[in-house]
């Protein structure tokens, strides 16, 4: 990181609309030249929190600076320290790469040998030279993603916001958007970004923040994260058991003294142990005893999905609560 000062403070921020609160209470810092993920599924308030920041949205109540300046008062001030990539692409696919950052440079009121100046470098970045003056309806998505960056960019911002970055791209593509990303922190700037992809967090954010319905669970490294759990994880795959024989197997595991957490889902079982040596011939004799057909295991260390489920009750991907039991190991 290029340095510890703050660079973004949010403070008690609410957002709500009508009946419905879409950010509730949410606190937290970004750091001068970090990466900082918002993590979280559809719906969470993620993008929410995004739109307040870059001073399109303004809170219901608490409050929030960039570099010092409050989103709201100082919006016009703010306004000039960022840059913005929607998730939605504002693409015009009758303007080739360079028209469109030539028009957004008119928009920022640039002048023409600075603009094109500027342009030319970005494009350079983004590995767009070659493909510069081809019109955009001929790009693929990972070539509208980089003009798309190059776009958020052009202002020169001290902080970079993306919206959902590598949505709908290859893999190829999504891999080279988070060199691009990388490469920016590693010149200096601060980026922060919303995603739903476990691994794009887990990958390419310094500290991210586990967002679920409009609050902020816990923040902090991905290593830092996974690394506070505790144990190591195995997933227990059962066949067509009646519900009770599951609780039953679910009573039993209990009793083992190296669970730390149990996890009820519709294959089966998630389960936190402290010793697996000793934690899977157990939970294959617990597992005979009541019954339970047993069809697949799987062992692992910590995953980013862990923690979100250990701070959510639910699956990234499943916004329904599931039960979550815990007990001392």
């Amino acid at each position: 990181m290029a340095s510890s000062s703050v660079a973004i403070e949010v403070i008690g921020l609410c957002k709500t609309y009508d009946n419905f609160t879409a950010v509730k209470d949410l606190s937290l810092n970004v750091q001068s030249g970090e990466i900082f993920g918002l993590l979280g599924p559809n719906g969470a308030g993620k993008s929410t929190t995004l739109r307040i920041l870059i001073t399109t949205l303004k809170p219901t109540s608490g409050r929030a600076t960039i570099l010092g300046h409050d989103v709201v008062t100082e919006a016009d001030t703010v306004r000039q320290l960022i840059g913005y990539v929607p998730q939605e692409r504002a693409i015009d696919r009758f303007l080739t790469g360079r028209e469109h950052l030539l028009l957004l440079g008119d928009l920022y009121h640039l002048p023409k040998e600075e603009a094109v100046k500027r342009i030319q470098e970005l494009l350079k970045l983004v590995d767009l030279e070659d493909h510069a003056d081809r019109v955009a309806k001929t790009y693929s998505g990972g070539m509208k993603r980089k003009l798309d960056i190059a776009c958020g960019l052009l202002p020169n911002p001290k902080i970079l916001f993306l919206d959902e970055p590598t949505l709908g791209l290859d893999v190829q593509s999504r891999l080279n958007v988070w060199d691009y990303v990388r490469r920016l922190r590693d010149q200096g700037m601060t980026i922060v970004m919303t995603t739903n992809y476990l691994d794009e967090a887990d990958q390419l954010c310094d500290r991210i923040a586990i967002i679920d319905e409009g609050q902020i669970r816990i923040t902090g490294s991905p290593k830092e994260l996974k690394a506070g759990l505790g144990g190591d994880g195995i997933s227990l795959t059962l066949g067509d058991a009646d519900p009770a024989v599951c609780a039953r197997l679910v009573e039993e595991i209990e009793k083992l003294p190296f669970i730390r957490s149990i996890r009820t889902h519709g294959q089966g079982l998630d389960i936190r142990v402290d010793a697996p040596e000793k934690a899977l011939p157990a939970l294959f004799e617990a597992t005979s005893q009541v019954g339970c057909r047993l069809d697949g295991i799987e062992y692992h260390r910590p995953r980013l999905d862990d923690v979100f489920v250990t701070y959510t009750g639910h699956s990234i991907d499943d916004q329904s609560t599931s039960l979550t039991s815990d007990t001392a190991g």
